[in-house]
């Protein structure tokens, strides 16, 4: 992919003049930028129609009476590369690559690569997005290079939202939950320009409040690396919706690296490296931008619930388990005022159910609601679904929508109505709540995640900038993997503690190397992978004649030993490992390790480079570090060696970025605190 500065597509995604070429979906982006009140230049350029919805037509590129900002390409794949490469002649801005039938599509078109590579060339410099693309729309300005329906109106300001697909896209533009919608682009194969350039184009514009990605693989890592840096000096938020199976992990036969840092988790690690948020569903990503557009990051994961049912206070409680938010307790000083409003009847708690003592009394809502909202809570939300609007009169729950707005004005606390089902929140309401500033969000699951989301972007910006991803490129070469001996005597360089061993052939070399040790040791086969599977390896070795045993009963094994130094009793032991993603580069993982590597599933992606704040935020979020931290009164690990152990590793992998292919460092020996660390057992690959 040609990368190409966001700053030149500006004049592509906001153009004074569009050009279209082709026939029915050509006539449509006339035809919708005329109806949405496009104020700029059309130039509708066909071989025989004179004009088109009555914009006059233009015979070929030549004829046109200037360079357009932007073009819609809507002909076939093969004409499609020659009017590029006239656009791009013209000085044209930039141009919307409809046809398909190019990379996408090589299993039933041999030719895909080699005309997608034309097109590229075609365009040069000239910005071109596709092929196999819709377009976008433009709603703050009418600009619509889109050939097709859509359920969008224009907009003074909102968030951009970006997809590969046009179909996704088309989706997205039906919504009806009033999330007003500045930018819809699509990517589509993303062959010169990606997703992350129209991200951050769009970002720069000052009408657009947030960003919303779908993503179905990662397509310029330093142009994602932009989009981060400027949304966090803007301080308009990014949330994506990652899909986990774009691009396939690397696979390691000889450890368990691999298993532990799948691309999916590689991929979390990198938003949240970058500070861009992450959601799992679409829903959930409509109503995050909609907390996002209003509200913005929030400070902390402390959030208030009132509702007039005991059902809906369980239900959104239980919603939260699992998730980073936080129903903090009421404070004393609202208590009173609370009582004195809902009655001696009311379990002041948070979350809080009112009953329906205040329902349909607009007046002491207010005072309820308001309390509520002083509570410090960075969002306050009140549970309310509405009735059928064809069968029921909602004039009480108006009632309760016009409090909740008066409580937020009055308090200037962040406000939300939540409809625990979607449809539920009828979207005239939720303009109404939009307008006033409150969001109204459409189910209980997808408010919640909102909530953390936007507290995980400000815990984001709340830290240091992180340093640009390792980049580096791949040294040519087989890779070669290196015995337990070779891997610990690289690593010891770099600083990991490894334990005092040899490397020895004959059972007398290896009882005299156990006296110079001092027992107790460990004896292994060496050039083993799966040492413990194999039965290659004994423990704690008091004797020499129980050295000469073990020995004895692994000849049939190997042909060399490693004898170490046992080392003592763990408070836990964890992995270390490293491995090449095809998109990320070198990254670490750390996680609960030995014999709990696959069964606890605990483990963590660290980006690199890493600071020593980074591996302690990593080693926080795992489940083995109430172990490390002193469990039910046990002895408490030694964290300082921990991290330092971690920084180690880190600054081998950094230090052969060009090569590294797999690290695993299983088990680490965490001692007690003061005791340091052992790598009890190592595994480096790394092309020749």
């Amino acid at each position: 992919m040609k990368t190409l500065s966001p700053n030149s597509l500006s004049r592509l995604i906001r153009p004074k003049s569009i050009a279209v070429f082709g026939g029915k979906e050509a006539g449509r982006v006339v035809e919708q930028s005329k109806k949405m009140g496009y104020k700029g230049e059309i130039w509708p350029v066909h071989p025989t129609k004179d004009e088109v919805h009555g914009y006059k037509c233009y015979r070929s590129v030549a004829d046109l009476p200037a360079a357009p900002d932007a073009a819609f390409v809507g002909v076939n794949r093969m004409l499609t590369i020659d009017i590029m490469r006239q656009l791009r002649d013209k000085g044209a801005g930039g141009a919307i690559c409809y046809a398909s039938g190019f990379s996408e599509a090589v299993a039933e078109l041999a030719d895909g690569h080699d005309l997608q590579a034309q097109l590229v060339e075609a365009a040069g410099d000239m910005a071109v997005v596709g092929p196999n693309c819709y377009g976008f729309i433009n709603m703050l300005d009418g600009a619509l290079l889109w050939p097709d329906q859509h359920g969008m109106v224009r907009t003074e300001k909102g968030v951009a939202v970006l997809t590969q697909s046009s179909n996704i896209a088309c989706n997205i533009s039906m919504q009806m939950r009033g999330l007003p919608l500045a930018y819809l682009m699509t990517a589509g194969n993303q062959a010169q320009t990606g997703l992350s350039a129209l991200a951050v184009a769009a970002l720069e514009d000052p009408r657009v409040t947030a960003v919303g990605l779908h993503i179905e693989g990662f397509d310029d890592l330093e142009m994602l690396e932009l989009l981060g840096k400027r949304a966090r000096e803007l301080k308009k938020p990014v949330v994506a919706l990652k899909m986990g199976k774009s691009e396939a992990a690397q696979k390691a036969t000889v450890s368990h690296t691999a298993s532990l840092a799948g691309n999916d988790k590689v991929s979390g690690a990198v938003l949240e490296r970058l500070g861009i948020g992450r959601v799992s569903s679409l829903p959930a990503l409509l109503e995050t931008l909609k907390l996002l557009h209003l509200v913005g990051p929030l400070a902390t994961n402390e959030i208030s619930s009132m509702s007039c049912s005991g059902g809906e206070a369980s239900l959104i409680a239980d919603s939260a388990v699992g998730l980073d938010v936080n129903f903090r307790d009421l404070k004393p000083e609202q208590l009173p005022v609370l009582r004195e409003t809902l009655g001696q009847m009311v379990t002041l708690s948070n979350p809080l159910d009112y009953h329906t003592f205040v329902w349909g009394n607009g007046e002491k809502q207010t005072i309820a609601f308001s309390e509520m909202m002083k509570g410090g809570y960075s969002l306050n939300l009140v549970i309310l679904d509405f009735p059928r609007s064809d069968r029921c009169d909602p004039a009480d729950w108006m009632t309760t929508v016009d409090a909740v707005i008066a409580a937020h004005k009055a308090t200037g606390a962040n406000a939300g109505i939540v409809a625990s089902m979607g449809e539920n929140l009828p979207e005239n309401v939720a303009f109404r709540l939009l307008d006033n500033g409150v969001v109204p969000f459409m189910g209980i699951d997808e408010a919640l995640v909102a909530a953390q989301t936007a507290h995980a972007i400000a815990k984001a910006w709340a830290r240091p900038e992180p340093l640009p991803l390792l980049k580096s490129d791949v040294r040519e070469g087989e890779a070669r993997t290196f015995t337990e001996f070779q891997s610990k005597d690289l690593l010891k360089d770099y600083g990991l503690p490894v334990p005092k061993g040899r490397l020895v052939a004959s059972v007398d070399e290896a009882v005299e190397a156990a006296a110079e040790i001092g027992f107790p040791v460990v004896l292994k086969g060496s050039g083993i992978a799966h040492k413990t599977e194999a039965g290659a390896v004994r423990l704690n070795l008091t004797s020499a004649e129980a050295v000469r045993s073990a020995h004895t009963s692994m000849q049939d094994i190997a042909d060399e030993f490693l004898i170490e130094k046992m080392a003592s009793r763990p408070v836990a032991e964890l992995i270390i490992g490293a491995l090449r993603d095809p998109v990320a580069g070198p990254v670490l993982t750390v996680g609960a390790g030995g014999i709990l590597v696959e069964l606890m599933d605990d483990s963590a992606v660290i980006t690199l480079p890493a600071t020593k704040a980074q591996i302690e935020e990593a080693l926080a979020g795992l489940k083995i570090t109430k172990l490390l931290t002193g469990y039910r009164g046990q002895a408490k690990g030694d964290m300082e060696a921990l991290v330092a152990a971690i920084a180690a590793a880190a600054d081998f992998v950094i230090a052969h970025a060009d090569s590294i292919e797999e690290l695993d460092i299983n088990p680490l020996m965490v001692l007690p605190e003061g005791q340091g660390v052992v790598a009890a057992d190592a595994l480096v690959r790394i092309r020749r």
